[in-house]
């Protein structure tokens, strides 16, 4: 645990489960475990982690393998990337999520292509529409 009145700058690697109360600059990096930001928690720095639970302040960007859950106290501005991602009512969040469990699956994927006759036809039947409406 890094308390309330603990200050942290540089790189944190983590072969436990950490719960931060304080103030981090830097990275957070535990690969097999659970990074916990308490709510007095105040961090810019990437974090991560197999689980990711914010209840505090985080600028930087989140990587949960498993999950990353921002609870209503939460504040994150930052990237996620995790296969599952909870944002509890009240949460705030600002940045973008990637939830991509299993990048091989979306390659193997078959890719449909649109004719440029299909695009038409879309385009003339929703002009249809239109003029019926008029």
């Amino acid at each position: 645990m890094i308390g309330p009145g603990v200050k942290i700058e540089g790189q944190i690697i983590s072969d436990e489960n950490l719960v931060i109360e304080g103030k981090v600059n830097g990275s957070i990096t535990a690969k097999n475990h659970e990074v916990t930001v308490g709510k007095s928690g105040n961090l810019k720095a990437n974090i991560s982690a197999n689980v990711v639970n914010i209840e505090g302040i985080v600028k930087g960007d989140i990587s949960g393998t498993e999950k990353v859950v921002i609870s209503k106290t939460g504040n994150v501005l930052g990237n996620i990337q995790s296969p599952r991602v909870t944002l509890e009512d009240g949460a705030k969040f600002k940045g973008s999520i990637e939830m991509d469990p299993d990048e091989k699956m979306q390659s193997e994927l078959p890719v449909t292509s649109v004719s440029s006759s299909n695009v038409r036809s879309a385009e003339t039947a929703r002009a249809d529409k239109k003029v019926s409406q008029a």
